[in-house]
């Protein structure tokens, strides 16, 4: 029987804690990593032609396993998956302090994506196996609230680790968060009362699944919606700091406290825009958002034109990017039934991967032959098709008041 509003408040709140300290710890590792590259190649001598493999590796095995992982967690339960990705995980951040040269880091990024893509839509999942449909807007804007304390606090003292003590030691401490998360699973999180797949596990039966659900219209243009947000994103940030900083002439500093600004805009706004979702629905949220991200996004080379500029532009920004991430979530878990629901998110974040690795490769050829302002303006027009496909093609089931 799903929990509704006779659920233990207390351990609603342990399970949305125990959630946010996965995504924390999962997200600060993933964004530790670009800010101190230049360190891992003067410390273990790895060309600067190499480096950027440590974060793409990651993304592609992200992906993979975000669709091996969705079928499983839909057989065996969310929980066994949670478990297995966090210990995974864990294991895989504690050896980053074993690595001695490039094929030893790159193959424990590999092991990290691995558990990264198991634990990439096990998340959200457990939230709509868990909540009612009616919380899943709150319960997700503050789950995924972690990764913006990441870029807030997780990234900051990521920095001051390395530079006191290496490059190694951020990653110490992103495993023991994690291995706290573990426990916290093991003691204090269940496993929701939920239909399973009764379907045999295989390649080819997993293949069918994505395909079939591929086929109904609305899966398609919401799974087209998520390539959208992270193609989109990918094209405009990437390059972002790069064009500050050699354009703007923004200092290194001064483009890390700008993300700080960006992370804090993303706590205040993410749990309340999805409250407020559960409330009023999803879908206007989530094109108010894209149009008024687009229209930053088409104006930035305008707008920013020293630092104080930059910090209110990419407050603004990541208001209406947090805007978008939690309802829409929130609105995905209501596509499929229970037995399916993990399939389809790990379906969206595998797209979604795609998504940011080929806004990644448009980027680079983009700011070098045209110039910035290209990437804003191609940034911009995603986003606002993303909002549009949302709007016109994904349902959103009738509201039901609390």
């Amino acid at each position: 029987m799903r929990r509704s509003g006779e659920t233990n408040r207390l351990e609603a709140y342990i399970i949305v804690f125990t959630l946010w300290l996965l995504v924390f710890s999962s997200a600060s590792q993933t964004m530790i990593l670009s800010p101190i590259l230049p360190r891992i190649g003067d410390e273990l001598a790895i060309p600067d032609a190499l480096l950027g493999t440590l974060v793409s590796v990651y993304s592609i095995m992200v992906g993979i396993f975000a669709i091996l992982a969705g079928p499983v967690s839909d057989k065996v339960g969310r929980r066994q998956i949670l478990i297995l990705g966090c210990t995974s995980m864990a294991a895989a951040l504690f050896m980053h302090g074993f690595v001695t040269g490039y094929y030893s880091f790159i193959t424990v990024r590999i092991f990290a994506g691995c558990a990264g893509g198991m634990l990439s839509g096990a998340a959200v999942s457990y939230i709509g196996d868990y909540f009612p449909y009616e919380r899943r807007g709150w319960a997700t804007g503050w789950v995924m609230s972690g990764s913006a304390f990441g870029q807030i606090f997780g990234i900051p003292m990521g920095i001051l680790m390395a530079d006191r003590w290496g490059f190694r030691s951020p990653f110490y401490l992103f495993a023991i968060t994690m291995g706290l998360t573990v426990i916290l699973l093991f003691l204090r999180v269940p496993q929701p009362n939920v239909l399973r797949s009764k379907h045999r596990l295989s390649v080819s039966k997993a293949a069918t699944d994505y395909m079939a659900m591929l086929r109904r219209p609305d899966i398609a243009w919401a799974a087209g919606a998520y390539f959208m947000m992270f193609l989109g994103v990918s094209i405009f940030v990437i390059y972002l700091p790069t064009w500050l900083e050699r354009s703007v002439g923004l200092t290194g500093d001064q483009i890390a406290l700008m993300f700080v600004v960006g992370g804090v805009a993303n706590v205040l706004t993410g749990p309340n825009a999805g409250k407020l979702s559960d409330k009023i629905g999803r879908k206007g949220i989530i094109l108010m958002s894209c149009v008024g991200l687009s229209i930053l996004m088409f104006l930035t080379t305008q707008f920013i034109t020293g630092p104080v500029a930059a910090y209110v532009f990419f407050f603004f920004t990541m208001v209406l990017v947090a805007m978008r991430i939690s309802p829409f979530s929130a609105l995905l878990t209501a596509l499929v039934s229970d037995e399916r629901r993990g399939s389809l998110m790990s379906l969206t974040v595998a797209l979604g991967q795609v998504g940011f690795a080929l806004g990644g490769a448009v980027a680079g050829p983009l700011y070098a032959d045209i110039g910035y302002g290209s990437n804003t303006v191609l940034s911009a027009a995603f986003v606002l098709i993303m909002g549009l496909i949302v709007w016109f093609f994904v349902p959103e089931p009738p509201h039901e008041s609390d």
